[in-house]
This record gives C-alpha cells, sequence and structure tokens, in this order.
C-alpha cells in the first residue's frame, strides 16, 4: 500500500463508532472516508452528528449498504462494530474484498467463527485485529515493568478483576447486548472479554489448563428465543499455581479493577478497561508490612501510586486512538501482524470454556495444552 494515510470505512452505526470516529481523526494517520448502514438516511445522520464534534476536512461518504462500502477502492480498512451474530459474515467479506478488519468483540460466536474469520484475513493478507483499547494503552508497558522487577509483585499467584454496569430495565428488554440471537455471550462476551483478556495479558498468554464459570443472573428478550447472562463469575487455573477470578454484569454500577498478587505485593488498577477522565493513567503498587512492636501490632501500608502521561480519552495519546494509530500502521505496513490473531481466539477459547462450564452448574473444564 503506497498511502501514508490509512482510509477507513465505518460499517454500522453503533455508538461505539462515535468515539472511535474520533480516535481516527486524531491519530494522525487515518480518515474515515464511508460510513454505511442499512439505510442511507441513518448514515447520513450518523456522519453529520460526528462531523459537528469532530469534523474531518472532506466529509465521509453515507452509504446505504454494507455492500457498497467493501466495492469502494477508496477504502483500506473497516471497522466493523455489528452484533456478533451477524459479525462473521462480514469480516469474511470484508477480507475477501481485500480490506483490513478491525472487528469488535466479543469477535465470534465461538473459537471456530474466529478461526474462519483468521484464516480468511491470512488468505488475502490483511490485518485482523479486535477493538480492546486497553491493550494499546501505554500503561500496560509500566505494569509489565512493575510484574517484572521482582519487588513490587514477587512472584504472581492470583489476578482479580470486575467488570460491570448497571442497566436500565429499557436497556434489558431492547438492547442488542440483551438478545440471544444478536449477543449470546450477554454480559460475559460484551464485559467478560476484557477480564479474560487482561488476565492473558498479564499471564504473558499462557493458556489456562482448566476453567469454571458461573450462571449467576440471565434474562430472555421478549423476541428472543433464548436467554443470555447478565452477571457471571468465572475462574482459570493455571501451571505454575496461579489463578484468576472474574466477575462482570450488566446489574451492578460501573466498577473496572483488576489486583495482581503475588509473594511480596499487589498491584491495583481501578479502572483497567476505560480510563477515568484525566491526563494521565495510573496503578497502585503496595508493599504492605507487619510490624509488631511489643504489644503493639502495626499493619503498615507502603503504597506507591505509578503514573503514565496520557488522556483517559478523546486525545492524540489516548488508547483508543493509538489502537487506530497502530492497526493503520500495520494496515499500510502491508505485513499483518498474526500475533493479534493468537490473542483473540485464545481470548475466544476461555470464554467458550467459561460458558461450557457454566451451562454444567459450573463443571470443570479442561482446555487442550
Amino acid at each position: 500500500m503506497a498511502n501514508t494515510v490509512c482510509r477507513w470505512g465505518i460499517l454500522s452505526t453503533a455508538d461505539i463508532a462515535r468515539k472511535n470516529w474520533l480516535a481516527i481523526k486524531n491519530s494522525g494517520n487515518a480518515t474515515v472516508v464511508a460510513v454505511a448502514s442499512r439505510n442511507v438516511e441513518k448514515a447520513q445522520k450518523f456522519i453529520n452528528d460526528c462531523q459537528a464534534h469532530a469534523p474531518f476536512e472532506q466529509a465521509p461518504a453515507a452509504l446505504g449498504s454494507y455492500e457498497e462500502l467493501l466495492a469502494r477502492t477508496d477504502v483500506d480498512a473497516v471497522y466493523i462494530p455489528l452484533p456478533t451474530g451477524l459479525r462473521k459474515e462480514w469480516v469474511l467479506r470484508a477480507a475477501a474484498a481485500g480490506k483490513h478488519v478491525l472487528a469488535e468483540k466479543p469477535v465470534g460466536i465461538s473459537a471456530a467463527d474466529v478461526r474462519e474469520m483468521s484464516a480468511a484475513c491470512a488468505k488475502h493478507n490483511v490485518q485482523f485485529m479486535d477493538g480492546v483499547m486497553f491493550m494499546h494503552s501505554q500503561r500496560l508497558n509500566a505494569l509489565r515493568a512493575a510484574l517484572n522487577d521482582g519487588h513490587s509483585v514477587g512472584r504472581l499467584r492470583r489476578i482479580s478483576s470486575s467488570f460491570s454496569f448497571a442497566g436500565s430495565d429499557e436497556f434489558v428488554k431492547g438492547n442488542i447486548r440483551a438478545s440471544g440471537e444478536l449477543e449470546p455471550a450477554g454480559c460475559l462476551g460484551d464485559l467478560g472479554w476484557y477480564n479474560i483478556r487482561f488476565t492473558l495479558w498479564a499471564m504473558n498468554y499462557q493458556m489456562p489448563t482448566k476453567v469454571s464459570g458461573r450462571l449467576l443472573s440471565q434474562v430472555r428478550r421478549s423476541d428472543s428465543g433464548s436467554p443470555v447472562p447478565t452477571e457471571f463469575s468465572g475462574e482459570l487455573f493455571f501451571d505454575g499455581d496461579v489463578s484468576a477470578s472474574f466477575y462482570c454484569s450488566f446489574l451492578n454500577e460501573n466498577q473496572q479493577w483488576a489486583v495482581l498478587s503475588g509473594s511480596k505485593g499487589f498491584i491495583r488498577v481501578p479502572d483497567f478497561v476505560c480510563p477515568f477522565f484525566g491526563s494521565e493513567v495510573s496503578f497502585d503498587v503496595t508493599n504492605a508490612r507487619f510490624a509488631p512492636r511489643g504489644c503493639d501490632f502495626a499493619m503498615e501500608d507502603h503504597t506507591r501510586r505509578v503514573s503514565v502521561p496520557e488522556y483517559g480519552n478523546g486525545a492524540p495519546n489516548a488508547q483508543e486512538t493509538n489502537l487506530f494509530r497502530n492497526f493503520s500502521q500495520l494496515a499500510l505496513s502491508g505485513k499483518p501482524d498474526t500475533a493479534w490473531d493468537d490473542i483473540t481466539l485464545k481470548t475466544q477459547q476461555v470464554m467458550d470454556a467459561c460458558l461450557a462450564s457454566a451451562h454444567q452448574d459450573g463443571k470443570l473444564v479442561e482446555l487442550g495444552r
């Protein structure tokens, strides 16, 4: 690809695409050239709204079909925030059209779907990646340094995380994430994907040997044939005596914390998915010390804050901007990085195993070595 700017098409007018419109604009090496919807008026309204907030010099074209977007010769990459139940078809068609593909998560209904999508992208020599923004935050570099320094955490033994938001009654009744056909993994796919990904990242993508999942609550939308999880917990077990737990929910108010515990201390990240608003991202390292002195038993805190200069959102150095900048660089290079395919597949495999366990009342499910 001779271009120095990656030309994006957005396939769907999902709300999350508004955030990523701004990320593309801020990236410095990308632009949006077209937005497609099943309804051209809807695509035009999306463009008008986004142009009013973050205008491109040339307004993107509004298209009334996804096929039109994939047929355009001025589109290098497509962002696909379609529901999971519809996504595979359009990833396959985008790859066949020679478009690089950034897909929202969960990427597929099953690991078999992810393998098929990955194979199609490899066949057509296009980049494939999921849209997990925190993977592109500079905070991860600082976290890895703390995990590896030998004294902040020591030997890693336990990873815990929680990601939730409280959906309204209207959300449960009408949102696609409560549809068994469109989003069959419910909160596990929408939120738990991040918990699992963070755990795998902390473990350098070592796969768990076995997992257990618990379906704590579920909902069936009136127009849906099957219920979806609205509250879920999971346990992951790794070689080396490391374990992990996670909780995700559409029922509890915003929380998105992660804790990495070891033989010498622990790290707490209060906002591992969506960084809190501000000009830096951070985490705390605690090396608490029990210091008895005669009859005085003192537990000393010894917590230090590690910060990284990076805006929480909507800025040229925010994690979502880094995502689109990094993806665009790969697309422009013409040399896809298949490590992202492997990370995506592993996340899907763990999620699938957790869901299979939950459907067996928490029975341990082993993952192949």
